[in-house]
């Protein structure tokens, strides 16, 4: 077989149900030059395997990590791939017919393009819809992401393309040695940021990241995420995730509770201030609540530092 010129990779972890959709959208893509799929099953004691085993192909590869973390299964998979170009989709998600043609061709297009992702929709279980205290920024928790119709390149982390739609130079990330073990998912605990802090390290060495509508991914809402207790427990997470960020780029201290309690403080008044509208009230609570998973990890990072 031709070497590939762009890699796509599938980290997994127990969605079985889920995870034949991801791949079958992957291996039906319209992708005029050679490109090979690697999914990484991360720890799974589900059916996972058999899933894969299924579909046998020439383009598919599978492999079993046993250390769990999707920063571990996402350098796995890194270092088995074999293109300079690393695509990223979710286990849960489907890729559109020209996910793979839309992000290679920015990278053709740009050498100094590190990581580029697209627009993600998102697919709602039969019989389920969005609850009325779902705010369109929470639905983010949930994946969404839409810059608009036209390609941006991204300036501000916030804005960071979503982990499930995902893509980046093997140099940079080998420049960067990989992704870091400390963010990222590991089992059910929901640590994350590591694609804004990716996205910082870009944009200080002089690379550029990317927006690409046209990289289109569809991700599935898994019904048990519709009630408030898990994007309560998503934003302690996201909390935690921030505060090991910063951690990470010298920017921990005392000057973190100042930051942490500003936000608590603020999240809790806008709540209080829409109070009347359930998607807003629920959505600043939420994020009232991340900070004190926020201010939790700055004292122990404190409390480590001077032990």
């Amino acid at each position: 077989m031709p070497e590939p010129q762009i890699s796509a990779i599938i980290c997994t972890h127990n969605r079985a149900a889920y995870l034949g959709a991801a791949i079958d959208s992957l291996l039906a893509q319209a992708f005029s030059s050679s490109f090979e799929l690697i999914v990484v099953d991360n720890a799974s004691t589900d059916v996972t395997r058999q899933v894969v085993a299924a579909r046998a192909n020439p383009l598919l590869r599978y492999v079993y990590e046993p250390v769990t973390g999707l920063s571990v299964a996402r350098n796995t998979g890194a270092k088995l791939a074999r293109a300079e170009i690393l695509a990223y989709l979710d286990d849960d998600a489907v890729a559109s017919p020209n996910w793979l043609s839309a992000l290679y061709a920015a990278y053709q297009a740009n050498e100094k393009l590190a990581i580029a992702g697209g627009r993600v929709t998102l697919l709602w279980a039969e019989g389920s819809s969005p609850p009325q205290w779902l705010s369109a920024n929470l639905s983010g928790n949930l994946g969404a992401y839409d810059l608009g119709a036209e390609m941006r390149l991204i300036d501000q982390p916030g804005l960071t393309p979503r982990g499930l739609n995902y893509s980046i130079r093997r140099q940079f990330l080998e420049q960067v040695g990989g992704f870091d073990r400390h963010l990222g998912r590991v089992g059910k605990n929901l640590l994350s940021n590591e694609e804004l802090h990716m996205t910082e390290l870009a944009l200080e060495q002089g690379w550029q990241v990317a927006y690409l509508p046209d990289a289109h991914v569809a991700h599935n809402v898994a019904p048990e995420r519709l009630n408030r207790a898990w994007f309560l427990s998503r934003g302690w997470w996201q909390g935690i995730s921030e505060c090991y960020r910063e951690q990470l780029a010298g920017r921990a201290g005392l000057g973190q509770f100042h930051r942490g309690g500003e936000r608590l403080l603020r999240g809790l008044y806008r709540s209080l201030k829409y109070f009347r509208d359930p998607a807003e009230r629920f959505d600043n609570f939420a994020y009232a609540y991340g900070q004190i998973g926020y201010l939790k990890a700055a004292a122990q990072g404190i409390l480590k530092s001077k032990s």
